[in-house]
């Protein structure tokens, strides 16, 4: 993320345990992958914060960037849709999402065969760290991405995860319009930060049942 190493691996230890503490949270074991984003997100924050700390220190610095460009592009539009699949309990929602997993998998395949042929380098702009995979038809992967991770959060039937989905949207136009050049590390924070939303849709749910 954008401001410096620190803000990553403090973000980064948050989440991890926010993670680990949303997981304990789950009931049964398909609310596991869900109940485990804000933790994947904390690896994926901790992650940032060795690119940070390692430029020029190779083969460190190379090993890290390539785990954060999975971790950015190519798990999430895959793991979020199925995430949300597995808690699904409305016939019509489920069968949505089944479609956006469908599109999550082969938007995530799209980058991550793009990650593993072509070359992930960062650099840093304007205080910001800054990915880049050069694929083709950035605009139309970018708008698939963003239709099945947001879209399928929209679809869900859980309020706090539909919030999560506007959230994210949100979160993807101010990325966007202030940070172009470090678009897709500030977007991540952000998305990371909006995971805390996770763990209170399960701890919110503990309370009422309670």
């Amino acid at each position: 993320m954008c401001f410096s190493a620190t803000a990553s691996l403090v973000a980064g230890g948050a989440l991890t345990a926010t993670g680990a503490l949303t997981m304990s949270q789950a009931k049964t074991k398909k609310e596991l992958p869900l109940a485990s984003i804000p933790l994947i997100f904390g690896i994926q924050q901790l992650t940032d914060g060795v690119v940070w700390l390692s430029f020029g220190v190779e083969p460190i610095h190379t090993i890290a960037v390539y785990a954060y460009s999975i971790f950015s592009q190519a798990l999430w539009p895959m793991f979020v849709p199925w995430a949300l699949l597995l808690i699904e309990t409305d016939p019509a929602r489920k069968k949505a999402l089944r479609l956006f997993s469908l599109f999550g998998l082969l938007v995530g395949l799209f980058f991550l065969f793009y990650i593993v042929t072509g070359p992930n380098v960062a650099e840093i702009v304007n205080h910001c760290v800054a990915y880049y995979t050069p694929h083709p038809h950035v605009l139309t992967t970018l708008a698939l991405y963003l239709l099945v991770t947001c879209g399928s959060c929209l679809v869900s039937s859980h309020k706090l995860l539909n919030i999560f989905g506007i959230a994210l949207f949100f979160s993807f136009i101010i990325s966007g319009w202030f940070y172009i050049e470090t678009f897709s590390s500030v977007w991540c924070f952000f998305a990371a930060i909006l995971s805390f939303i996770i763990y209170w849709h399960f701890r919110s749910r503990s309370a009422a049942a309670a």
